[in-house]
């Protein structure tokens, strides 16, 4: 099984990148890996709420493009079901064992997700109520993925 994130946005703070690098390196041994990048679009700090429809709706195109038609997808957002470390990594085991599809987690920017990203998602995830930023998101959905691997391997994890 192959896991894809699919981003809006490039990753500019080094900090975020070496991150990013050590749980791609780290995931290696798991599962294949992809990041996929997708074009942000500049965003105003006041915006009407058409203009916010507007943006959404062309990063949404851009993420639905990158998506493969058969992939399990997987978007994050606030409204979504939230889970503990150990619920995902159970949700992941039982995918991979009855469900096989390749998985391609979706994280929008800093507006969030098009209504026609959230239609194509199979699931929605939350990781909190609040709000992080994408970049920071990245490198704490990877941990999750990394732990849940961790997990069902019984391999020990920080608890």
């Amino acid at each position: 099984m192959k896991i894809n994130l699919v981003c809006v946005g490039k990753v500019k703070e080094e900090f975020y990148r070496a991150a990013i690098a050590e749980y791609e390196k780290r995931m290696q041994r798991y599962s294949r890996l992809t990041i996929t990048e997708v074009s942000d679009e500049k965003t105003p700090d006041k915006l009407s709420d058409r203009e916010r429809e507007v943006i959404l709706d062309k990063e949404g195109e851009r993420i639905i493009g990158a998506l493969n038609k058969d992939d399990f997808v997987i978007a994050l957002a606030i409204e979504g079901k939230q889970k503990s470390s150990k619920e995902l990594a159970a949700f992941l085991d039982e995918h991979m064992i009855f469900d096989g599809r390749d998985l391609s987690f979706v994280i929008g920017g800093s507006l969030g997700l098009s209504q026609s990203v959230m239609k194509r998602a199979d699931m929605s995830l939350s990781f909190s109520k609040m709000t992080f930023p994408h970049q920071l998101m990245r490198i704490i959905l990877l941990e999750q993925i990394y732990r849940s691997f961790r997990i069902m391997r019984g391999e020990p994890y920080d608890k």
